[in-house]
């Protein structure tokens, strides 16, 4: 069997604030879902790209999960920040997919994604499992291997 690796960088974070992020996630889509808007959709893709592809501090939800940290006085554990660039462009394209297929009217096939989504924020929230890493081990890295 495979070793789970995952993508690394000098750059470290706190994995406190990246738990609550999940956390975050979760409830975003379950709101969307709630309340039948595509706004919290659109507010997670808009979220997701500026953790992937901005050198921005925060992001909305991440602000918000760095300052219920610091309230909560959560003890600092940090970790590689590559793997979440990597999970947050996996949620972009995931929460960018969850929004069509919402607006389409595809219900069956958003909630279907959506709970992918859900579970794969559930196993970082609940247990630092980050679902990204073993989706680069098999799927991402083969294409990288002479």
């Amino acid at each position: 069997m495979k070793n789970i690796l995952c993508p690394i960088s000098d750059e470290r974070i706190n994995e406190q604030v990246t738990r609550l992020n999940a956390l975050f996630v979760i409830l975003t889509v379950v709101m969307a879902f709630t309340l039948n808007s595509a706004l919290f959709l659109v507010f997670l893709v808009a979220d997701f790209y500026i953790r992937a592809f901005t050198k921005l501090k925060y992001s909305p939800i991440s602000y918000l999960s760095s300052s219920l940290s610091n309230a909560l006085n959560l003890p600092l554990k940090q970790i590689d920040k590559a793997p979440k660039i990597f999970a947050a462009r996996l949620g972009l394209i995931m929460s960018a997919l969850i929004t069509i297929l919402f607006l389409l009217n595809f219900t069956v096939a958003s909630i279907l994604v959506a709970g992918i989504l859900v579970f794969f924020a559930g196993l970082e929230f609940a247990f630092a499992i980050c679902a990204g890493c073993t989706i680069y081990t098999y799927i991402v890295l083969p294409f990288y291997k002479d």
